[in-house]
């Protein structure tokens, strides 16, 4: 992967090389990392950067935000799929570094409580779209984070805005990964970053293992958040009894119930609808 160091401030230099059409940042997300849609030339890159270090609203300081970018590297490189958007270089400024990722064309399908149930929104379009289109994404969603399990990440903070998808071509991207961590590895936080409605009861115990399991959990909570009404309801599942009862069989509240593994529930996820 290319690697260069520059004296500007990341704003600055990606201004004096490209048009910037897109700046995403305290008003979009409350991380403190600050994000660019920058074109050069003919091509559009998503640019990520840690942000203002002097900025103090941010839960995480600029040293942890900046180990966060560092963290996407590593899953970067030792990850390639479909669904994850590449990412070209790293950029080493004075404000911590610059990830130069491929530009996803499509609408972010996590949308704000206060929108959630408009039908209008992406959240509620990607809900209405067919079941076996979901069930589709859902499978190159899967099919990630068995690789990534392969590979010795844990997902953490995955949730429906980790998802951009693209309602013309119907392509599906998974974005925001910094907080993955290779594990398995112990609760520090007590409730941990991410979504209540996709998140596993060890998600919210201090001390607890955070494993495979935990993210089996979380695949089966995507299931029912977009196939469902967010509830493990047979009668609300747009699915088959059969793969229904796989996603039971993920949302477990006891873990020793749960399939042991990513690869043990991609497998029986796609048992059903084998042929």
């Amino acid at each position: 992967m290319d690697c260069e160091i520059i004296n500007e401030q990341p704003e600055q230099y990606l201004r004096s090389v490209g048009t910037v059409f897109a700046e995403f940042g305290a008003l979009t997300q409350d991380s403190g990392n600050v994000s660019y849609g920058v074109q050069i030339g003919a091509e559009r890159y998503f640019v990520k950067t840690a942000g203002r270090p002097d900025d103090p609203r941010p839960s995480l300081n600029h040293a942890a935000r900046v180990a966060l970018l560092r963290n996407a590297v590593r899953l970067s490189e030792s990850c390639h799929h479909p669904t994850l958007p590449r990412l070209y270089r790293v950029i080493e400024s004075t404000s911590g570094p610059l990830l130069v990722y491929q530009w996803l064309d499509g609408e972010l399908i996590g949308t704000p409580r206060a929108r959630r149930e408009d039908p209008e929104s992406a959240f509620q379009r990607f809900r209405r779209l067919p079941a076996a289109t979901i069930q589709g994404r859902l499978d190159a969603v899967y099919d990630l984070h068995h690789e990534l399990a392969a590979a010795g990440w844990i997902a953490v903070d995955f949730y429906d805005g980790s998802l951009i998808y693209d309602f013309k071509s119907g392509g599906l991207g998974i974005v925001d990964l910094d907080n993955y961590r290779e594990g398995p590895f112990h609760n520090e936080m007590g409730r941990m970053f991410g979504s209540t409605r996709f998140m596993a009861p060890e998600e919210f115990e201090l001390g607890a293992l955070i494993d495979e399991r935990t993210n089996v959990f979380v695949m089966g909570r995507t299931a029912l958040v977009f196939l469902s009404d967010g509830a493990l309801s047979a009668d609300a599942f747009r699915g088959t009894r059969a793969l229904f009862e796989v996603v039971a069989g993920a949302c477990e509240p006891e873990r020793s119930r749960r399939y042991d593994s990513m690869a043990a529930f991609y497998s029986a996820w796609r048992a059903p609808r084998a042929v």
